[in-house]
């Protein structure tokens, strides 16, 4: 992958991850992130982790809300309480985190160094390098207020950190990957995620090296007393010629919290949709013959079979993941609980007996996900708002619950939308 990947706005919002949620979300990142490991390595992890497309897809499948600056601090809170009890297997550790646990980044990578015989020394420099870079060498108007460094056995890193702007309300997030880095000033991102919000001052430009170079001059010279004086002389009127930015592929998270048609490749998902139905009766028999798991657990497995399997553009559109488990605050509808714990419970399965040789649960998924690819040119399903509305009707039988409390039986809603049982 490129060490430049792309950017996205993330809307900033409010409030806090319900423990039902987050206590899922620990449970589905886990063993997402176990599969991909047992699948493709812990190479290709830390790939996905610094894809700015994949990261919002994989909060999305969890229940988060689908397009919010949330996702990153709910997914890294997830991955750090999962996957830290299976540190010693996977060789995988989640440092930092958001806020005081940001500050504990070098101290924790120091604990992880002694552990698996790594340099904690240079790993914390790194931790801090990077947030230096991300607060001051760039210069976009976004304070970073969360830093996580993801680091493995063999020394291999990403790190994801988020700055805020409160006045646009709109968080930026970043994405470091050590695979490829040879400079930490010179164009190191793997990608940086938000809107432009006017001229930037990007010192990790490449084009920027001269500038650096005579930074430095400058600061040897005159000292930073003579460059204040040096400033002071300058006519804040005069015109400065603007630098060019560099233009980059991004996804623009919209500020709109319900899930529209454009916002889904509607192609892609009935091609989810027709595979579940075709695959789900040759692949998973008898699990469908299980009272209570049925086509729409198929349907959520079709999807987070694509987060283990896909290749980085099917995330284009985030939004059609949040078709597999919903969202916290009911959009698209309420995350179907009953749905929910199935998928864990067929995925952490299907880990287990794969950990034992016992592959094909993981093959069958692997499978669907095939399948879904091959039925999208053709497969034809339901608009995206006849979906959204029949999985809210449905919801009570789901289990569906939202920040708003548990979903009423749909005959109540009925009921009092025509003004009845006052």
């Amino acid at each position: 992958m490129g060490q430049r990947a792309g950017s996205a706005d993330l809307p900033l919002h409010g409030g806090l991850v319900p423990k039902w949620l987050a206590d899922r979300m620990t449970r589905l990142g886990s063993v997402i992130c176990q599969a991909i490991v047992m699948e493709y390595g812990r190479d290709e992890l830390l790939a996905r982790l610094a894809h700015p497309f994949w990261f919002q897809s994989f909060g999305a499948v969890m229940g988060m809300d689908w397009h919010s600056s949330g996702i990153t601090t709910s997914m890294i809170g997830a991955l750090k309480r999962g996957l830290t009890p299976l540190a010693g297997e996977l060789g995988i550790h989640v440092c930092g985190g958001r806020g005081k646990h940001s500050r504990q980044t070098p101290v924790e990578l120091l604990r992880v160094g002694e552990k698996v015989g790594l340099d904690g020394v240079a790993l914390g420099q790194a931790s801090r390098l990077v947030a230096k870079v991300d607060s001051a060498a760039v210069q976009d108007g976004f304070d970073l207020y969360l830093h996580s460094f993801i680091v493995t056995d063999d020394g291999k890193w990403v790190v994801v950190q988020q700055g805020m702007n409160g006045d646009s309300r709109v968080a930026r997030r970043y994405h470091w990957h050590s695979e490829g880095l040879t400079s930490f000033v010179d164009a190191p991102h793997a990608a940086i995620e938000g809107a432009g919000q006017g001229n930037i001052v990007n010192l990790t430009d490449r084009r920027a090296e001269a500038s650096r170079g005579r930074q430095l001059d400058l600061l040897a010279s005159l000292g930073p007393d003579g460059i204040a004086r040096e400033l002071g002389k300058m006519n804040p009127k005069a015109e400065v010629e603007e630098p060019t930015q560099m233009a980059l592929p991004y996804l623009v998270m919209p500020a709109h919290h319900d899930v529209r048609p454009k916002d889904v490749i509607t192609r892609r998902l009935h091609g989810a949709l027709a595979a579940a139905a075709d695959r789900g009766p040759k692949d998973f028999a008898e699990l469908l013959m299980v009272p209570g798991v049925g086509a729409r657990t198929v349907e959520a497995l079709a999807m987070v079979a694509e987060v283990v399997h896909g290749a980085p553009c099917r995330f284009s559109d985030p939004a059609r993941f949040s078709f597999a488990h919903g969202g916290k605050d009911r959009h698209p509808f309420p995350v179907p609980i009953k749905v929910y714990d199935e998928t864990i419970g067929i995925l952490k399965s299907a880990v287990q007996k794969a950990k034992l040789g016992q592959s094909e649960a993981l093959d069958a998924m692997k499978r669907l996900d095939d399948q879904s690819r091959l039925m999208e040119p053709y497969a034809t399903g339901p608009s995206v708002e006849s979906f959204i509305a029949q999985e809210r009707w449905r919801s009570h039988g789901y289990g569906g619950r939202s920040v708003f409390g548990q979903e009423p039986p749909p005959e109540e809603v009925a009921s009092a939308m025509n003004g009845e049982g006052r």
